[in-house]
């Protein structure tokens, strides 16, 4: 598994597999430019040239982040692609010193086996709901919320 930070010529790849996705109602849609204009906080596996999966760390204030437009080619899935995505995106919020990260999702079972648990999505503060605008189901929001703690670095 090959596992890296996202670059310019990913993103049209990116953008693809996560509108596929999001064509279906599985998760939120992302136009070509907000990917080009997050693309730090994302990350990438390829298989040669292709990107098979890719997942971004979105900080959202000092204290929490999100991980958000997990996404991994259906040829690919149930290989641990989406868990190895998931470690990517908690090792750099451990990196930057983040003690929270969480997830909206309609698919909360894989993030249970990620150590997620269940959190009111009241709790979130509500400049994550900015985006929710963009959502065709909004404001019948069906996406579930899971906060993790961030595991402290070895020795420390």
């Amino acid at each position: 598994m090959n596992i890296t930070k996202a670059r310019i010529d990913d993103v049209p790849q990116m953008h693809k597999l996560i509108n596929e996705f999001a064509n279906r109602g599985d998760m939120l849609p992302r136009a070509l430019s907000q990917i080009y204009e997050s693309l730090r906080d994302y990350f990438v596996m390829r298989e040669g040239d292709q990107v098979i999966g890719c997942a971004a760390l979105h900080v959202n204030w000092q204290d929490l982040a999100e991980i958000r437009s997990l996404a991994v080619d259906e040829q690919h899935q149930k290989e641990g692609y989406g868990a190895a995505l998931v470690r990517a995106c908690l090792d750099e919020a451990r990196s930057l010193g983040l003690p929270r990260v969480f997830s909206l999702t309609r698919q909360p079972g894989f993030f249970q086996k990620q150590g997620f648990i269940l959190a009111d999505r009241a709790q979130l503060p509500h400049k994550i709901w900015a985006e929710c605008y963009y959502c065709p189901k909004f404001p019948d929001c069906d996406e579930v919320a899971l906060m993790r703690d961030v595991d402290p670095p070895a020795g420390g």
